[in-house]
């Protein structure tokens, strides 16, 4: 169980939540405390302490979701798990910028896809596995001389933050330094493995696939806001069409209109949700 009590703002009329480890908080506790951060956030001034308390508090209750969208790319290597989940971190912080109550979704179903994209985007953004651009290999230099002097200072691995303050640049672009200085080495695929009782295996034979029922949870989490956002007839249409699975006939006779207008109203809809899909992706 985690500690709750509660500490008043300096105004003396917002009450916050005041979480004693929010990075321990369960995925079950967290959603029901981040409505009410989010609630007292859209009441806050941005800049004051009470405001950035509250962000933070979210962000770290949410860590989770960053945790569960990289695992799906956890066949990459620890080494470069940490970078993923650097910049995961990043979308969790946009989802929490963006997110609104008012939308009635959960902050779950709205922060899952802007995780997962930014890791995709970082992913389309920095492939250098052919060339690595010239300030990139300015960079690693850099991060090799600041990592090894805040290691000495501090005593142990410094933080992308830590890094990044040292250096004088982003976050985002200590992380791509990062990846660049990992990019010089590489492996071949026909590489042998020893595999036990004198056993070998070259590493293609390790090499796996993408598993489609991830991309179908994805798909899911992506698709969840689009249709928080419908009419309720046309969720209720949706419900009854590939949930219950009438026919458009049998829709038709519920609403009390035509099967050619349960057509058109079903095209609609399901026009909508397939270009807010693509937006998102």
């Amino acid at each position: 169980m985690v500690a709750i009590t509660t500490v008043k703002a300096e105004t003396g009329t917002t009450e916050l939540p005041e979480v004693a480890d929010p990075s321990k908080v369960a995925p079950r506790d967290a959603r029901e405390l981040s409505r009410q951060f989010f609630d007292r956030l859209a009441t806050l001034e941005e800049g004051t302490p009470e405001y950035q308390y509250a962000r933070n508090t979210l962000i770290e209750m949410n860590m989770s979701l960053v945790r569960y969208a990289a695992g799906r790319f956890r066949s990459r290597g620890p080494e470069e798990m940490e970078d993923i989940v650097q910049v995961g971190m990043i979308g969790l912080i946009k989802a929490i910028d963006r997110f609104e109550l008012s939308r009635e979704v959960e902050f779950t179903s709205f922060a899952v896809p802007y995780i997962v994209g930014e890791i995709k985007r970082f992913f389309r953004d920095t492939s250098w596995a052919v060339h690595v651009p010239r300030r990139l290999q300015e960079a690693r230099v850099q991060l090799a001389r600041a990592t090894e002097e805040l290691g000495s200072r501090l005593g142990r691995t410094p933080t992308v933050k830590e890094l990044a303050e040292l250096m004088c640049l982003s976050e985002e672009e200590v992380v791509e330094a990062r990846l660049a200085s990992n990019g010089y080495t590489s492996a071949s695929l026909d590489a042998a493995i020893a595999t036990g009782e004198d056993g070998e295996s070259v590493l293609a034979d390790f090499i796996g696939a993408d598993d489609a029922a991830l991309e179908l949870v994805e798909d899911f989490h992506a698709l969840a806001p689009l249709i928080a956002d419908l009419g309720e007839r046309d969720r209720q249409i949706i419900h009854w069409r590939f949930v219950e699975e009438l026919t458009q006939a049998q829709i038709g006779e519920r609403l009390g209109v035509s099967q050619m207008h349960v057509s058109r109203l079903l095209s609609r809809t399901l026009k909508r949700l397939r270009e807010g899909m693509l937006t998102t992706r």
